[in-house]
């Protein structure tokens, strides 16, 4: 009695999947051992800030201190002022480059807590 012929085993399917998880593995070694993820952030071109007397400016100086359209504020005022602002009203934030991250992350908190999305970032000319 003879045995069937088979084709074999189809191994390509296989082969693939061990591929993604090969890139997968090989790019978490790398975060891993650097332990960072090198970025090339993109460069904006100069600004005008519009409007004269209606501009409502926040600026965040290196120590994390936050200055409202000059004068020295806190995150409550902030958000005091900001319930009075019209949603249609622009609200311009300045960060110096080496102020801390969680100045600038409050503000928006506060600002997506009161649902005004017509803000902009101010950045340095290049």
């Amino acid at each position: 009695m003879k045995m069937p012929h088979s084709d074999g085993l189809n191994i390509v399917p296989l082969i693939d999947v061990i591929l993604v998880l090969l890139a997968i593995v090989l790019s978490v070694a790398t975060f891993i051992a650097q332990g960072e993820i090198k970025i090339s952030l993109p460069k904006s071109s100069h600004e005008k800030i519009e409007g004269k007397g209606s501009a409502f400016v926040l600026k965040i100086d290196k120590n994390g201190d936050y200055f409202l359209n000059d004068k020295p504020s806190s995150l409550i005022d902030f958000e005091e002022k900001l319930a009075l602002l019209q949603r249609h009203e622009w609200v311009y934030l300045m960060g110096d480059k080496a102020s801390p991250l969680d100045s600038f992350i409050q503000i928006i908190n506060i600002l997506k807590r009161k649902n005004h999305a017509n803000f902009k970032i101010i950045t340095e000319y290049q």
